[in-house]
């Protein structure tokens, strides 16, 4: 299968030295309007050579150039031609290769730090203040040079901060550009992009539209396809951009499990239909999941539970939409829509395409015996650029703006047995929250906010008067740009105490709230 991640853009590729920030960069090139891809640094110069890169980023690492063992890129890399900026280890690695040194001096800088720059007619640093705070995040120095390279920028501990060979499109800087704490990062960035490397700024949300349109066409041709739709962002945006591709060959199915938000279901059958035009087919299994989940606590068995019967509402309508094909002559159904992104791409092992699906992907574990080949239209993107994408598409903002939410639903948001008293009393709650952030317009600040329901855990309270013996409800704000760390959203007491004040009077059977105020790591973003 065509791999989704090919566009018609010449791509800034960073070179992953085991950075931290890699996916960081990676993003930071597309805000400036180019394409880029991560690429390991174990891709020797013909692989790199044969992607047609119109930029290298070598990023940064946390080892040092001259260890045994340290990462190593093909020095004929460098030799490519290729306009190239070194981050950090990427700036210490160009250093070395070209005849350069790497010291460890004795003086380390970590975080901000002052830097001295002197630009002169250089194309990376030109316009930009003679001092500035910067990111440093290092233990070794460029302490000398390559021959030909100018220096730019010191600091008090560093003599080669920065350096350029213009002749040759060399650059590199010891600091992060790509993290906002460097005050000047991203024009840094865009300097190198759009006026070392000499590439326009047209990777966009139309550009992006447009390709995956005539993409989609080529691979699909007449054959019908299906899609998973759960009302998350992924696949909602994927859904919708494929049936901008191909219209009715295209059906949408829609488990409803019971374990949804508020007005989810709604929200789909009506919001998103009317805004795409998409045929949805709904399918009612809630008391097939309640059934399946009565009496069970462990948080592992409800998730297998919860894939299980997902798989069996999804392999149902698959027969059926594979009769109605026989049964009217029409084309068969051969692809399924799946909204992986590009980080699942690069965290799975970077890109290569598969035309099975497998048990772990985000449509709720389809199992590898459904044979469809997959339609992946997001999979060059980062979760911001797919809401761009949705807005541009006209889904409704209550849809491409929504929080992340997980697969399982509602049913790993209680602690202990799921039932419908339960995931009831858990909806209220959950919609209180989500309606008094939205009113503090909040919703842009946390990441996401899980409403966790205590149910095998009761405390003492005192409404009306009267002594009560209710639920606690866990409130979990968390702050990140990537699910892979987070912290716990500083949230206005004002917004808390409404909150609180909401659930324990509109909420009969709760009569406590409590804050979560644990990072990731040690913790994770959901209970269970």
């Amino acid at each position: 299968m065509t791999e989704q991640t090919e566009t018609h853009h010449r791509p800034a590729l960073v070179v992953d030295f085991g950075a931290q920030y890699a996916q960081l960069i990676a993003r930071r090139v597309r805000e400036a309007g180019v394409y880029s891809e991560i690429v390991p640094h174990t891709a020797t110069a013909e692989e790199i050579a044969a992607k047609n890169p119109a930029a290298l980023i070598l990023s940064g690492g946390p080892s040092s150039v001259y260890e045994e063992g340290a990462p190593r890129l093909d020095p004929a890399v460098l030799e490519l031609g290729v306009p190239t900026l070194g981050i950090c280890y990427g700036f210490q690695y160009m250093a070395q290769v070209l005849g350069g040194e790497v010291a460890n001096t004795g003086l380390r800088e970590y975080g901000a730090t002052d830097a001295h720059i002197d630009a002169g007619e250089s194309t990376l640093l030109s316009g930009q203040p003679a001092e500035q705070n910067v990111w440093m995040s290092h233990g070794d120095q460029v302490s000398r040079a390559p021959e030909g390279f100018e220096v730019l920028a010191t600091t008090d501990a560093t003599r080669v901060a920065a350096f350029a060979n213009e002749e040759r499109r060399l650059y590199g800087v010891q600091w992060h550009p790509e993290v906002r704490h460097s005050d000047h990062g991203q024009e840094i960035l865009e300097n190198f992009l759009h006026k070392g490397a000499g590439l326009p700024a047209d990777w966009n949300s139309d550009s992006v539209i447009s390709e995956q349109i005539a993409r989609i066409r080529e691979q699909v041709g007449d054959a019908r396809v299906i899609s998973a739709l759960s009302g998350g962002v992924d696949s909602a945006v994927s859904t919708a951009l494929v049936h901008r591709a191909i219209g009715d060959q295209l059906t949408a199915v829609f488990v409803d499990h019971g374990l949804l938000r508020k007005g989810e279901r709604e929200q789909v059958e009506k919001d998103y239909v009317e805004s795409t035009g998409v045929r949805l087919i709904t399918v009612d299994a809630v008391d097939t999941f309640l059934g399946h989940l009565a009496g069970v606590t462990d948080p592992e068995t409800k998730r297998k539970i919860i894939g299980r019967e997902f798989i069996r509402a999804f392999e149902q309508v698959q027969r059926d939409l594979v009769e109605e094909a026989k049964a009217t002559g029409g084309a068969p159904v051969k692809f399924l829509v799946q909204g992986t992104l590009y980080p699942d791409v690069v965290e799975s092992g970077g890109g290569t395409g598969t035309a099975n699906i497998k048990s772990h992907h985000n449509v709720g574990g389809l199992p590898e015996d459904l044979d469809f080949e997959l339609v992946e239209p997001l999979r060059a993107l980062f979760k911001d650029e797919v809401r761009a994408i949705g807005r541009e598409l006209g889904i409704p903002e209550a849809i491409v703006g929504r929080q992340p939410f997980p697969g399982p639903g509602l049913g790993i948001r209680i602690i202990g047995e799921v039932t419908r008293e339960r995931l009831d009393i858990l909806r209220e709650a959950d919609a209180i929250a989500r309606e008094e952030l939205t009113a503090a317009g909040l919703d842009q600040t946390i990441w996401q906010c899980p409403v966790v329901l205590l149910a095998d855990v009761h405390s003492v309270g005192v409404q009306g008067d009267a002594r009560t013996y209710g639920h606690p409800i866990v409130l979990r704000p968390v702050s990140s740009e990537d699910a892979m760390t987070a912290d716990w959203t500083r949230l206005p007491y004002d917004v808390l105490s409404r909150i609180s004040n909401r659930i324990t009077n509109e909420v009969r059977e709760v009569n406590r709230v409590v804050l979560d105020v644990t990072s990731k790591p040690p913790a994770t973003i959901e209970w269970e």
